[in-house]
């Protein structure tokens, strides 16, 4: 009885409460705490580190058909001139292989240290601007030769550079961006330096992208439209007065034919002779395309198709369909770029990723142009597709920045 009295008084026994184990937090860098953080820093498609899989995806998929539309187009020229079909292909294995490396290893990299590094970047271009001009050549110069590695062009690492410099700048002065000092007076002496060298390569198209990037990082900086009208009038009048006077003699060699190219006269005939069979063989693609390989007017009928024109190539054997295809695997990747850049945690983030996102689609329209005669012959690459070894080398690096900057964007990664 009385144990039974005695153990109905009796109360509970405390157990240990248990409490919830706490998860390793991400840092603002990324990086997870403890041992098992470390082990997936290093996880290449762990989503909880905010990899975009989805950017990454385009990247790779364009990677993959360039390269393959490259080499259709590339192996007539490599057979004549380097006794090699796969000449072409292989150096861009090659580069695409180092490039991919650099896009992985920056999109772990905190994309905070280009606060600093956009300096760098800049002195470096700046160097090599200066480099290229003592080039001896017979023509223009634009390219720096590293002996079995090809050559690159300087202007590859100034359209980097001001996309960088400009980024941090506004995001270091966004309440002064407004003014014309802070605003329109730096961001401007950078430009004017660094297509001030490329004038005297010369290096137009180089120039013109210059100019674009700027003229978008101001905007997305906060520059009010009034200072681009201020700027704008005397620039254009700068450059009338350089055309009459005779500075802009490699322009306007470039300029002659534009538009005649389907009815040149006799002594634009050569003159427009790369753009006429470009043309020649968008038409003869059709809807469908001639298929895989098929191409005609990549038999040496268009120099150097496997660079600037290899999208012609593109048009000829997959058609007007597989044109769009492409073109709109661009607009995706650019859309993606800017959804990713919007979302970033912070506005330097933000600029960084619009800005490098916007080159691309740039140079994808500035490229179409120049194929279709839509504006003079000025030697465009078309991202991923062209070749050249240390430009896709550069432009996977610039995507690897731009997944960095995934990794802290409020955004749903898929």
């Amino acid at each position: 009885m009385g144990t039974g009295s005695s153990s109905s008084k009796r109360l509970p026994s405390k157990r240990p409460v248990k409490r919830p184990v706490q998860m390793p937090v991400p840092s603002a860098e990324g990086a997870l705490n403890g041992p098992k953080g470390l082990k997936a820093k290093f996880k290449l498609f762990s989503v909880r580190l905010g990899l975009d899989m989805s950017f990454l995806f385009l990247v790779l998929v364009l990677l993959i058909i360039g390269i393959l539309m490259m080499f259709s187009a590339s192996y007539p020229s490599g057979f004549a001139y380097e006794n090699d079909s796969f000449h072409y292909l292989k150096k861009q294995l090659l580069f695409a292989a180092a490039g991919i490396a650099f896009m992985i290893a920056l999109s772990y990299l905190d994309y905070h240290h280009f606060h600093i590094l956009a300096y760098v970047v800049l002195a470096l271009a700046l160097i090599c601007l200066v480099w290229v001009l003592f080039v001896p050549t017979n023509g223009v110069r634009r390219w720096i030769y590293i002996g079995s590695l090809g050559s690159f062009q300087p202007s590859e690492i100034a359209k980097l550079a001001i996309v960088l410099v400009l980024a941090d700048w506004g995001s270091r002065h966004t309440k002064k961006m407004s003014t014309f000092k802070y605003g329109v007076a730096a961001p401007c002496c950078v430009a004017l330096v660094i297509m001030g060298l490329m004038f005297l390569e010369p290096h137009y198209s180089g120039i013109a992208i210059i100019m674009m990037l700027t003229a978008l990082m101001m905007f997305i900086n906060g520059v009010k439209l009034k200072w681009f009208a201020i700027i704008g009038i005397p620039f254009l009048a700068l450059i009338a007065l350089a055309a009459v006077t005779g500075k802009l003699g490699y322009f306007m060699e470039r300029m002659d034919g534009w538009g005649m190219a389907l009815n040149p006269t006799d002594d634009l005939y050569w003159a427009t002779y790369q753009t006429r069979n470009s043309i020649y063989a968008i038409g003869s693609g059709g809807f469908w395309g001639l298929g895989l390989g098929m191409s005609r007017q990549k038999y040496l009928y268009i120099p150097e198709v496997q660079n600037d024109f290899v999208f012609a190539v593109v048009c000829e054997e997959l058609g007007f369909l597989g044109a769009v295809i492409v073109l709109f695997l661009f607009g995706l990747l650019v859309y993606r770029g800017i959804k990713i850049s919007i979302k970033a945690k912070d506005r330097f983030g933000s600029l960084l990723g619009i800005g490098l996102s916007a080159q691309i689609g740039i140079q994808v329209i500035l490229n179409v142009l120049v194929i279709t005669d839509g504006m003079p012959n000025t030697g465009i690459s078309l991202p991923f597709f062209s070749y050249g070894g240390t430009s896709l080398v550069m432009l996977l690096a610039q995507m690897g920045i731009i997944l960095s900057v995934s990794r802290t964007s409020n955004l749903e990664k898929a």
